[in-house]
């Protein structure tokens, strides 16, 4: 049975939880290339098999705590060293000068269909034109498998300027859904003045 729809008008959302609206997009063939300036020197983007958990959940956390990334840092360790240790998802991280300052994540554990499960610079890495160079990177990564669809989400939580940017990129909005989840800063696993552009309503 599919899931009831969401009643029209107001839904109350319970205190110390929030609730999201997300946006779901796919491509179905690789787009035009858009042009990029490649990574500078002193940036190399490294395919890393089964990252160490902590590092990856430090950099999990440095790209995504104010845009309240959560999901990674509440799932438990044998849940996510699996995933990690899949052949099936593929995790790049884009590092400079020995600081991990990107996250790329593709997981081609549906084939014929591969997530963009994870996408994402660190605050100081945004804006010098590396986030169009790492897509490109991701599209070229996942059309070179035979897949038939690559797909990623996104929510109004993120940042502003992220889905102009999927939708610049190629992909194509197919579903909304709606997200109801514990604040994860009151449950401790993001501090209390992360995302203040997100009221707590304990």
């Amino acid at each position: 049975m599919p899931n009831p729809p969401v009643p029209l008008g107001y839904s109350p959302v319970l205190p110390g939880q929030l609730a999201n609206v997300v946006t779901c997009l796919e491509m179905l063939a690789p787009p035009p290339p858009r042009p990029d300036s490649g990574f500078p020197p002193s940036y190399e983007l490294v395919r890393v098999p089964n990252p160490d958990r902590a590092a990856y959940r430090a950099l999990f956390r440095r790209i995504g705590e104010r845009w309240l990334w959560y999901s990674r840092l509440v799932m438990p360790d044998a849940e996510l060293a699996a995933i990690l240790a899949d052949p099936a998802v593929e995790v790049f991280m884009l590092r400079a000068e020995g600081q991990d300052l990107g996250l790329l994540e593709l997981d081609f554990r549906r084939m014929p269909d591969c997530e963009l499960a994870f996408f994402g610079l660190a605050p100081e890495a945004i804006g010098g034109g590396l986030g169009r160079t790492l897509m490109n990177v991701a599209i070229a990564r996942a059309w070179s498998r035979p897949i038939r669809r690559f797909w990623v989400h996104t929510c109004n939580f993120d940042h502003p300027a992220a889905l102009g940017f999927y939708l610049r990129s190629g992909f194509r909005p197919y579903a909304y859904q709606i997200e109801v989840q514990p604040d994860p800063r009151l449950t401790g696993h993001l501090p209390r003045d992360a995302a203040p552009q997100v009221p707590i309503i304990a």
